[in-house]
């Protein structure tokens, strides 16, 4: 199995980009995060004409999340509300940033977590929060059943070789000490790993650039997609790729592709 994880910054924007790398590379699960519609705008017909089934959670001109799958997907649920409850998660699933299905054994969550703005701001702690509740939403997948992918924008470099200079990184959004404790405390520590650092341990790997400034043309960026497996998972996975490609066409988004292989 093959489940790719991809924020297209506007799936309507990237519409031509995201069929044309599937065509190319037709992965069983491609997981969309900052989707950027509405729902019933969607473009549906795009994703069925090559095969894709969709599951969709959007709102529009912000965040969003999709899943486009070749199997339908079963059980799926949008938001924390549906496991662990909508008295629990408050206003924490007013944005559009978490749907999850199953396909065959595997259970999948696709997130779009919080960017956070800048350290000490009211984003920031929303960021902060919408991690904690992250954490009783997995445990109670993890208590259900042993395999557990978990992919997405985390919007947070763990480690400082995930950036390209981390330099000044304790006072920046995304790699502050804060989000990379909350980042290991309610998604590491739950038993998931990294899949990515299953297979390199060195830098210079990105999955994120800036717009400005040639970034990608310098490679000046961040990782900060990922996909955390469960351990049964873990042991299954035999690679796992970032896809450099489509940052490199026309308008592209400034995420690109990271692509796990379950065997």
């Amino acid at each position: 199995m093959k489940v790719a994880t991809w924020n297209v910054n506007s799936v309507r924007t990237r519409l031509t980009h995201i069929t044309d790398w599937l065509t190319a590379n037709p992965v069983d699960v491609l997981c969309l995060q900052e989707t950027k519609v509405v729902d019933e705008s969607f473009p549906r017909d795009a994703f069925e004409t090559i095969g894709y089934h969709l599951c969709v959670s959007g709102q529009k001109s912000y965040n969003g999340v999709a899943i486009a799958s070749r199997t339908p997907l079963q059980s799926v649920s949008c938001g924390f509300g549906p496991v662990v409850g909508t008295e629990v998660v408050g206003d924490l699933d007013e944005q559009k940033r978490v749907i999850t299905g199953v396909l065959g054994d595997v259970r999948i969550v696709n997130l779009y977590v919080p960017n956070g703005s800048s350290i000490g701001s009211e984003k920031y702690a929303y960021k902060l929060r919408w991690f904690s509740m992250l954490k009783q939403y997995l445990q109670t997948f993890l208590a259900e059943s042993a395999n557990l992918l978990v992919c997405g924008d985390f919007n947070v470099a763990l480690e400082d070789k995930d950036i390209y200079n981390p330099k000044g990184k304790d006072t920046h959004i995304m790699s502050s000490p804060q989000e990379r404790a909350a980042l290991q405390e309610n998604v590491l520590d739950l038993g998931l790993a990294d899949a990515f650092r299953k297979f390199t341990e060195a830098g210079g790997y990105f999955s994120w650039w800036d717009y400005r400034a040639g970034s990608f043309q310098r490679n000046r960026g961040w990782r900060i997609d990922h996909h955390y497996l469960s351990l049964p998972l873990y042991e299954r996975a035999t690679a796992c790729e970032i896809d450099t490609t489509p940052r490199e066409w026309d308008r592209p988004s400034d995420h690109t592709p990271v692509v796990v292989d379950l065997a």
